[in-house]
């Protein structure tokens, strides 16, 4: 039986797909394939999502709720309603839809499919695989490309990169903008394709984890050194995060101390005004840090009429401590505030992509279903060839050669025509759900049992 324990943000809200997301997708198959119902897993994590694809024991009672057990046990939580179960064809026709972006914050995205295909890759190398498994996400794939060729539901919907840019670039100008990027993975590369895409041309990386300066070098963009990155997110127009770090790398600190650290800096400010001035902490004059380093109000380091530096958070877990807005002067933009904007379905081409997805999902479960009656077909054949066999032994032993090769061809041809009706019938009730029915009825009339 295919079990999907799904939360994404359709149905979890930030917090808990947060908290889901720090889980080690890595090790979690292995987790949840420890379980002796449990035949196969395959786990799908992504910054709006966390599901787990299970294979359990038809025999099983209550799959769904055995699925969920073992999730609350590998995730060490205690709130397993978290993750909503799907099952068999409701769960194939999600994750076709998961695949062709039917299901992403932004409708159409492509990055989705790749993730999905590495998740099975994941799985086959943790070995948590089984065959059903692996032909649900192959079959995933093969609708996500059909979808793609056949409707323009990738053309209706953009990256949530793109999407946090776009909705940017209604405060911020990227032509002139100083940005600093956070991070070096993979969602890097894209958000620096996108920020040149817009025109960036001052653009500089510090990575958390130390790994910045090779990606500066093979991008031709400027790199920030650990101790100058107060200083350089303090300077920054705007901050693109997006790293996979389990921690806040900006926080309200960090600004505080890159903005003082500015006072040391030939800042092109104006006159100083303490009841305006945005480095003011907690909004008044005496919190300045330029007061509490005696410096001259001509010294500001503040570009009094600068518009507001704008925060761009897209890490999950968050990369950006919610204190930050707190700080004069910044606006913070985070996955939950895109995912408000996301633009609505292109009607059509939606439409169009869901009726695929539905149509693929009955192919695959009708799929299922015929291979679950095949124990039980080849058992009949099996039964009428020993009949067969039976039969030509005994004309053998009384007739001719000649005899006994006409016989013979003769009782195949009736062979195949007696178990054609049965075999095809097999398969009719197969679609409609009714396995029981041909595995009761082979039973009783033959007695071919235990073939499920």
């Amino acid at each position: 039986m295919l079990i999907c324990l799904t939360a994404s943000h359709k149905n979890a809200d930030f917090t808990a797909l947060e908290a889901l997301s720090t889980a080690d997708a890595s090790q979690l198959p292995s987790s949840f394939a420890s379980h002796p119902a449990v035949d196969g897993a395959v786990v799908v994590s992504t910054c709006n999502r966390f599901e787990v694809y299970l294979d359990i024991d038809a025999e099983a009672d209550d799959a769904a709720g055995i699925a969920q057990t073992v999730a609350a046990d590998a995730l060490g939580f205690h709130q397993p309603e978290t993750l909503e179960p799907l099952a068999d064809v409701e769960a194939a026709e999600h994750l076709f839809a998961v695949a062709a972006g039917l299901e992403s914050v932004v409708v159409g995205e492509g990055e989705i499919a790749g993730q999905v295909r590495r998740a099975l890759q994941s799985a086959q190398v943790a070995g948590t695989t089984s065959p059903h498994l692996e032909r649900l996400f192959q079959r995933a794939s093969e609708t996500q490309r059909g979808i793609k060729n056949r409707t323009g539901i990738g053309e209706a919907g953009r990256s949530i990169v793109r999407l946090a840019l776009d909705l940017a670039s209604a405060r911020v100008d990227f032509v002139d903008a100083r940005v600093l990027l956070v991070g070096t993975g993979r969602f890097a590369g894209v958000s620096l394709a996108e920020l040149r895409r817009r025109g960036a041309k001052h653009i500089e990386v510090w990575s958390p984890s130390d790994r910045g300066e090779g990606f500066a070098r093979s991008h031709a963009i400027g790199h920030v050194d650990a101790r100058d990155a107060a200083l350089a997110a303090a300077s920054a127009d705007v901050i693109v995060t997006c790293t996979s770090a389990d921690r806040f790398v900006v926080d309200a600190a960090l600004l505080h101390a890159g903005r003082a650290r500015l006072a040391t800096h030939d800042f092109p400010g104006q006159a100083h005004d303490a009841a305006t001035c945005p480095v003011a902490l907690g909004g008044t004059s005496a919190g300045c840090p330029m007061h509490a380093a005696g410096a001259t109000v001509a010294g500001c380091p503040v570009e009094h009429g600068r518009g507001a530096q704008l925060v761009i958070d897209m890490g999950m877990p968050r990369n950006v401590d919610p204190d930050v807005a707190t700080v004069a002067g910044v606006e913070v933009l985070d996955l939950e505030t895109i995912r408000l904007h996301a633009p609505l379905e292109h009607l059509t081409a939606a439409a169009d992509a869901r009726d695929l997805v539905r149509k693929a999902a009955r192919r695959f479960e009708r799929g299922t279903e015929e291979r679950r009656l095949g124990p039980a077909i080849a058992a009949l054949r099996q039964h009428v060839e020993e009949a067969m066999e039976a039969e030509l032994a005994r004309v053998a032993k009384r007739g001719s050669e000649e005899e006994r090769r006409a016989a013979e061809q003769a009782l195949r041809h009736f062979a195949g025509v007696l178990l054609h009706k049965p075999t095809v019938r097999a398969r009719e009730l197969a679609a409609e759900g009714r396995h029981d029915d041909f595995l009761s009825a082979i039973d009783a009339l033959y007695g071919i049992d235990d073939v499920a």
